[in-house]
This record gives structure tokens, sequence and C-alpha cells, in this order.
């Protein structure tokens, strides 16, 4: 149970930090690492582990748009990657190869969550930006990618969002497909 006074009130509803928070509990767990490709930014996860050096977290983003809240702090261990409406895939995959890459290179976890949201697609009723399915299976390759070089391939990957359930359908089929080995 939790203890409602604690900083950890906020993970109540937050099962990407309950499971990050669970894993690091484990003697061969000293570093987990967030990532977080969601439309919106992952303000809640941000303010849980934004003085936890061992907690890598990862925001790609449109900007601005709600929460507005997090998405400026300076912390070494929170990488936001605000994209503006509108922006082509090159803005989401260029974020990912600059900011994320070099940060989980940096950091080096022992595992890998994943908040995959997929309410970023073109076809996403809730926000502007652009990505399409193919997107979503090259942010899990390279996100595969970093879990066989550092976390022995340890990834957990939790569905938070899509809201046309045709495009929804088909990226999490690519993120799966790529997640299974496909």
């Amino acid at each position: 149970m939790l203890n409602t006074t604690s900083r950890w009130d906020s993970a109540f509803f937050n099962n990407v930090a309950i499971g990050a928070c669970h894993a690091l509990l484990h003697e061969d767990i000293q570093r987990v690492a967030v990532l977080d490709f969601d439309v919106h930014h992952c303000n809640g996860t941000v303010d849980i582990f934004k003085d936890r050096p061992e907690v890598l977290v990862c925001s790609t983003f449109q900007h601005p748009y709600y929460p507005e809240r997090y998405t400026t702090i300076d912390r070494p261990n929170i990488i936001n990657c605000p994209i503006p409406a509108h922006s082509d895939n090159s803005v989401f995959r260029e974020a990912i190869e600059k900011q994320w890459i070099p940060a989980l290179e940096a950091h080096k976890p022992d595992m890998i969550f994943i908040s995959a949201g997929f309410d970023a697609h073109k076809e996403d009723p809730m926000a502007d930006l652009n990505l399409d399915e193919e997107d979503y299976r090259w942010v899990t390759q390279q996100i595969m990618a970093m879990a066989n070089k550092h976390s022995q391939g340890r990834i957990v990957s939790v569905l938070e969002g899509g809201y046309n359930p045709v495009s929804l359908a088909f990226s999490v089929q690519a993120h799966l497909e790529v997640l299974a080995g496909f």
C-alpha cells in the first residue's frame, strides 16, 4: 500500500513509474531509462524522477501543448524534446538521434521502460504531429538497439495513448513486430 504522504503519490496512477521503481529494487538493476514518445509531455514521470539520477527520462512531445509542466526543467537525467505542431517526422527522428541516443549511451540503463503513446500519428485527432507507423517502427528499432547494447534486451512497453483506432492498430502492430523480433 502506498503511503499517502510519500513523494510517490503520483506513481499510484503511473504504471511505468511503478515498474521502474520496482525494477530498481533488484540488485542487478542500478539504472533504468523511461522513454516516452507520446504527444503529451510525461510531466508526471518527470515529477517522480527529476531528483533520481539513476532514472533517465526522455520525452518527445508536441510543444506548446497540454500539460505545460516540467517542459523546461533542467536536470541531467531529464531529456525533453519539444516538437512544434505540424512538424514532419524528421524533427522527431532528429530528436531521438541527437538527444535520446547520446543520453542512453551515457546512462547505460540496465532496463528500459517505454511509455508508448501513438497519438502523435498524423491521423490521430488528439494533436498536430505527423508521425506514422514507420516512425514508430523506427523508434522501436532504436530503442531495441540500445536495450540490446546496455540492458540485456530488457524492455517493458506500456500503451499510453492513441485515439484513432485504425492508426493506433497499425502503429501498435509496427511497435510489437520490432519488439518480437520481426
